[in-house]
């Protein structure tokens, strides 16, 4: 599953990925939301935020908007980076060691949280879960060749839209089978990431800011057997 590329990927393997990663997204955005009153994956809610808050004057709350997308784009340069260095080394288990690498910032930001004695900034907190999501958004976008993209849920539901559109109109059964098959990824990715919004504000709730912490675990679950 973080070894083959591109066309070389089954669907299943797809599927298999982009539910994992699209759970720890939903979890990750949906309780840092829920503690800071920011997202940590969606850039276009931040981006936006930025653009009102820059319009009326409040520019102090507009740079912390555009900080957590910086984070996001600094944590995708970091992903790729990695990841070319890891070829260039011939390292056929560089995207586990790339999602080991989120799992370890998910880890700390929970400990961090849990230990403090007086509640860490909301933008330091949610810029660095944002770092998080650019790593796997960048991970997963490149072992997949651009088909899984757990955390673009707007890009995602657009593809639905044109699937469904697609397989009304008349396409032979070969390319209705290949755009079914997209849609499945698509529908599993939103839902994947849905249910992983509802665990996150209920691990928040209950368990702080460990939740990020057992946030990681399907990370480490999914990389440990390539790390070898």
């Amino acid at each position: 599953m973080l070894i083959q590329e591109g066309d070389k990927r089954t669907p299943a393997t797809d599927l298999m990925l982009a539910s994992i990663l699209a759970f720890v997204a939903g979890g990750v955005n949906s309780a840092g939301y829920f503690g800071y009153r920011y997202f940590s994956a969606n850039m276009t809610g931040n981006v936006s935020m930025a653009s009102d808050l820059f319009a009326v004057s409040q520019s102090d709350l507009a740079l912390g908007f555009l900080t957590i997308v910086a984070m996001f784009i600094f944590g995708a340069f970091i992903a790729s980076i990695l990841i070319e260095f890891g070829k260039r080394q011939q390292r056929s288990n560089i995207y586990a060691l790339t999602l080991i690498i989120e799992a370890a910032f998910l880890i700390f930001v929970g400990l961090v949280i849990s230990l403090s004695t007086r509640p860490p900034h909301g933008v330091l907190v949610v810029g660095l879960l944002s770092l998080t999501m650019g790593l796997q958004n960048a991970a997963s976008t490149r072992i997949s060749g651009s088909r899984v993209r757990t955390t673009h849920v707007s890009g995602i539901a657009t593809d639905i839209g044109v699937g469904i559109a697609m397989l009304l109109g008349g396409n032979s059964s070969t390319e209705k089978l290949a755009i079914v098959l997209r849609l499945k990824l698509h529908f599993a990715t939103i839902v994947f990431f849905a249910l992983g919004g509802v665990l996150g504000v209920l691990g928040c709730q209950h368990l702080g800011g460990l939740s990020f912490c057992a946030l990681a675990m399907p990370l480490i679950l999914l990389s440990l057997r390539y790390l070898r």
